[in-house]
């Protein structure tokens, strides 16, 4: 669970399930299973607590799992625990699968046991984290699997899901994949706008080392060899590559090879990414592997109760 802070995942999870059960309660579970849950306006600030959520009837207990529906790579374990012991510090979830690693369809991948009522009210949440983060895992392998004969890495960008970065960007390192920067405060990347809006790559570059100082790797982008050039030659780092043909990153990896880190981006997909890799580039970066990947379809079902 690197790079996620409990205290910070904690936060995400309370604003989920007051999203899901606002000033009141889970009104379908408190009827069918007479969980008595006093979730009124006088104690909001505390429904969130598990002390809270083990209150009322403890007595009908249950066992349910976690199914994989189709074939792909897991992540988010580590949240579907806390979310269920969020609500009840009685339930134990057993995972039978870890992260990173493949599972196949029918394959059960997690066992939840404890209190009826707070398992059948947490399930949806810790459903919609794990069906979430294992697709964006899937797809990051299904891209790192094309690349893998080549030299290259793939990078994920800031194009996340707001106030779920971290988690993503967790799946994506259990798909295979390499974070890119965790966002604009760890790295310089010089795109478009900043080039217009300094004048020039050349100006743009000198701004910045003059105020982030040598220990801040500086990105910039290129869209043509001109540029490229010019980024490299008044030192940037990496030059990112983007929207090029596979033309275009031969010529510019002949001549820039191994005097700088050279990253491709720019609609990336499983057609077109082995042919990039074969360019000699180090990096391939792409926003879709969290932007548009599809959740990957898990179950949750009752067995014992």
């Amino acid at each position: 669970m690197t790079m996620v802070r409990i205290d910070w995942l904690d936060k995400v999870i309370d604003r989920a399930l007051e999203e899901d059960l606002g000033s009141s309660s889970d009104l379908t579970t408190s009827a069918v299973v007479n969980y008595n849950n006093d979730l009124s306006s006088d104690n909001q600030g505390d429904h969130l607590n598990s002390s809270t959520f083990n209150q009322g009837e403890q007595g009908k207990q249950g066992t349910g799992m976690i199914t994989a529906k189709e074939e792909g790579i897991l992540a988010g374990s580590f949240v579907v625990t806390r979310v269920f012991q969020k609500l009840s510090d009685q339930i134990n979830c057993q995972i039978l699968i870890p992260d990173g690693q493949r599972v196949l369809s029918g394959q059960d991948i997690m066992q939840v046991t404890g209190p009826l009522a707070p398992i059948l009210t947490a399930e949806r949440l810790a459903l919609n984290f794990y069906q979430r983060l294992s697709g964006i895992a899937t797809e990051t392998r299904k891209l790192v699997d094309l690349i893998t004969p080549y030299s290259c890495e793939l990078l994920d960008t800031r194009k996340t899901t707001p106030g779920l970065r971290p988690l993503e960007k967790y799946a994506v390192r259990m798909g295979g994949g390499t974070n890119h920067r965790m966002g604009l405060y760890d790295g310089v990347m010089i795109k478009d706008n900043h080039k217009k809006a300094s004048g020039s790559i050349t100006e743009a570059i000198r701004r910045v080392k003059n105020t982030v100082g040598p220990m801040v790797k500086i990105s910039v982008e290129a869209t043509n060899q001109k540029e490229a050039e010019e980024a490299y030659q008044h030192g940037a780092d990496i030059i990112l590559l983007d929207n090029m043909s596979t033309n275009q990153l031969v010529q510019i990896t002949k001549k820039l090879s191994g005097k700088v880190l050279l990253e491709a981006s720019g609609n990336i997909s499983s057609d077109n990414i082995s042919e990039i890799a074969r360019t000699g580039v180090d990096y391939i970066s792409s926003g879709s592997i969290t932007h548009s990947a599809e959740s990957l379809d898990l179950s949750f079902n009752l067995v014992e109760f």
